[in-house]
């Protein structure tokens, strides 16, 4: 029985402007042309995939998210069904994800499940995909399934991402701002927001776009992270989704010491940027919230 094991680092992100029309007010049918301009952070812990084949008489496909069955894992399940409608035959497919963050709270956890699997059913398989072309089928999976719409290409660079042209991999521009290698993000969390409520808002999406793009070029004009920090900070406090707690642990975040701190898109969660020397006092600060 075959079988591959991959991981894709998860990716905080901090805002973002829903990309879905094009320049006329269409909606964009292509959907490895729908994304999201923003920015957040790629981070060092995030989703494992274990991929099990076999060969059987028709597909079955059976996703387990930290040792339990998640027929609700979607975009996981549609990963594996486009990968496998490029081979010939029939397989039963057992993916087994090792989930290190919170789901459902701006952590990526979807992308990161998303690509890892499709890395790891390539090489079950040796269909010999290239990175970019597991990373299309995961951003295409993400945004039929609604659960994001553009995450896994940042995840494939790394760092301090700027989503500045929006799309799947080889169709947007990711530009990334510098970090010291003494940087740290600390993050907490209290509890998911469901994106496909957020998406399926038009109040919520026209107050998104509308400061999303507002803040990209703000950040644009001074590519600072400090600068960065805040005015993802102004963008959460504008959009209308931050609770009374999560303002607190920003609150308590930046008072402990942080460069900066904001909310999580979209979670009821926030992170903090902090130097290395100030993580103990963050955490802490962030410990007595929780």
């Amino acid at each position: 029985m075959p079988t591959a094991r991959a991981f894709s680092p998860a990716g905080i992100s901090s805002f973002f402007e829903i990309c879905d029309r094009d320049k006329r007010g269409h909606l964009i049918e292509n959907p490895l042309r729908i994304g999201a301009h923003g920015g957040g952070f790629v981070i060092s812990k995030g989703v494992h995939a274990k991929v099990e084949v076999k060969e059987a008489e028709a597909n079955r496909i059976s996703v387990y998210i930290n040792g339990k069955f998640a027929p609700e894992a979607k975009t996981s399940e549609t990963v594996v069904k486009k990968i496998l409608s490029r081979v010939e035959g029939a397989y039963e497919v057992r993916v087994e994800h090792d989930v290190q963050v919170p789901i459902g709270a701006g952590y990526g956890a979807s992308g990161a499940g998303a690509l890892a699997v499709g890395l790891a059913l390539n090489e079950a398989l040796g269909l010999r995909l290239t990175y970019n072309e597991v990373g299309k089928i995961a951003h295409v999976a993400e945004v039929e399934c609604k659960t994001g719409l553009g995450t896994v290409a940042p995840l494939m660079l790394g760092g301090a991402v700027l989503t500045v042209k929006s799309g799947g991999p080889g169709f947007c521009l990711i530009d990334r701002i510098p970090l010291k290698p003494n940087y740290r993000i600390v993050s907490g969390y209290f509890g998911p927001i469901a994106t496909k409520t957020v998406l399926a808002s038009p109040r919520v999406m026209g107050r998104v776009n509308r400061f999303g793009r507002r803040t990209l070029n703000q950040i644009l004009e001074d590519p600072s992270i400090e600068n960065f920090m805040a005015s993802c900070k102004k963008f959460a406090a504008e959009v209308g989704l931050m609770s009374s707690r999560v303002r607190r642990l920003i609150d308590a975040m930046e008072k402990a010491g942080a460069i900066g701190a904001t909310q999580n898109m979209v979670g009821e969660a926030a992170h903090a940027l902090v130097d290395e020397e100030r993580v103990e006092k963050v955490v802490e600060a962030v410990g007595r919230l929780m």
